[in-house]
Formats: C-alpha cells, structure tokens, sequence
C-alpha cells in the first residue's frame, strides 16, 4: 500500500471514529471527499505552523463545510491540528463544532457550511492577494450538490472576468446530495461545460486516484489567466462498503456494530 493511501486509510479511520462518538450526522460526505484532502495536503499545500499566518501562504477553503470531519482528520493526520481535539468534535466544550469553523484555529481559514459562499470567499482572498502582488493558492472544494446555489456562478463569473488563475475549483462529484441524486433533484450536467462557459478552464479526474490528482493539481493552473475547475469523480462513503453510494449516510451515524466493521475494512 502507498504511502497517500495509508494516509487515506487512517484518515477515514479517524472519520468514522469521530462520527459514531458524536453521533453526527455527514459521514458520506466526508468520505468521498478523503483522497482530494490527502493530495492537496500532502503533496500541494505549503502549509505548517509557521506558515499559518504568513499573508501569501497557500490557502484552502472547505465550501462543503458539512463534511468537516474530514478536514479535522486531515489537519491532524498532518500533525497541523492536536490530535486529542478530535475526541471534541461535536460535543459540549469541544473545540470542533459539527460545521468547519476557524475560531481559534488557524490552520482554518473560514467557518463554512453555509452552501454556496466558499468560492466566493476565495475569489475576494485572490483579488486581495493578486493587488498585493502575492503568490499564494487559493483552493476550494465544493460539493456537486452546492453548485445548485446561484452563489457559486456568480463568483465563478468574478472570478473568470478578474482572471484569477491562482484559484482552483475541486468538485467533489459522489452524484448525491441531501435528498437525492444530484441529476434528479436538479440536473447538472454537462458540469464541466458550464464551468468553461463561464470562462474557467477544467478537467475531470477520478477523485480517488492519487497519482492523477497530484499531476493535475501540480499542473495549476491549466491555463494561464483563467481560473481552474476539476471535477473530481467520487463515491459518497467511499471505504466503507455498507456506506458506499447510499444516500441514506448523508445522515446516519454509524452504531457500534457498524463502526466496528468500517475499521475492520479500513485496517
């Protein structure tokens, strides 16, 4: 097994672990998302400690703020966040709510959850940084079922129209949202034609696949003065199974049983 896969692994592991302590709902969400933050966090991102407030450091912004688990995991996993504030995601006097929040954490870069504004935050973070004349990264991962939101088409327009190449757009593509498939509540495709039509530039890559999303993310961006967008391909509840493509683990908690036996084939 890779080194980026074992690192997955015991992501997932930490996942599932904080998600049957607290009895929390997004685990889905947060699983098909896993791979991506492996990559950007261990091969893209330059981020540490030292780095965290730097003004033109890279910077990575959870749009789906709902699968925050599996930044938390990532974050500790990368030895950026303390280990031992996992036991205190959702729960009283934890310091890791159930949506991405950065109070008091700065390797946060903002509270999300909100569907629809991660993008937007990032397009005003790049106008700032560009006028600064910095060379920091803007990268922001969105859910499919979050391109539903007006929001995001209008800052995929600002984007566009101010030519901020340094930011990156990864879809997180599972084909589910909170109450059903994405084509069926709303329709998205063709996705990556309405990206470039808004004046982006793009790609679709398999969302789990490691070694393609490090080539396409170290490539970025696709070209220059356009700002990029890769679909990544994904399966909600990736790793797990019983938990693989099943909408229902868009809000159920593992029980004890279950959990046991996601972590027997995450092992």
């Amino acid at each position: 097994m890779s080194g980026l896969k074992k690192t997955a692994q015991a992501i997932r592991r930490d996942i599932v672990r904080m998600h049957a302590a607290a009895n929390s709902s997004h685990i889905g969400s947060s699983l098909s998302s896993v791979d991506i933050l492996t990559v950007l966090y261990f091969r893209i991102l330059a981020v540490g400690p030292k780095k965290n407030c730097r003004p033109d450091r890279d910077r990575f912004i959870l749009s789906k703020g709902h699968a925050a688990t599996a930044l938390y995991a990532t974050l500790a996993e990368r030895g950026i966040l303390p280990r031992s504030c996992l036991s205190g995601y959702s729960t009283d006097g934890g310091r890791l709510p159930g949506h991405a929040d950065n109070a008091g954490l700065a390797c946060i870069e903002a509270a999300t959850g909100s569907l629809g504004h991660g993008l937007a935050l990032a397009s005003g973070m790049a106008i700032a940084g560009k006028n600064d004349k910095y060379k920091s990264r803007y990268f922001v991962l969105l859910g499919d079922g979050e391109c539903d939101e007006g929001s995001v088409w209008e800052s995929a327009l600002f984007a566009a129209h101010h030519k901020l190449d340094r930011i990156t757009a990864i879809i997180d593509r599972n084909r589910l949202q909170g109450m059903g498939k994405t084509e069926e509540v709303i329709r998205l495709e063709p996705l990556l034609k309405k990206w470039t039509a808004f004046g982006w530039s793009g790609i679709t890559v398999d969302g789990h696949d490691h070694a393609e999303l490090e080539k396409v993310l170290s490539k970025i961006p696709l070209v220059k003065g356009k700002p990029t967008v890769i679909i990544a391909n994904t399966v909600k509840g990736k790793g797990v199974s019983f938990m693989e493509d099943r909408l229902e683990w868009h809000y159920k908690s593992p029980t004890k049983d279950q959990l046991a036996q996601a972590l027997k084939e995450l092992a």
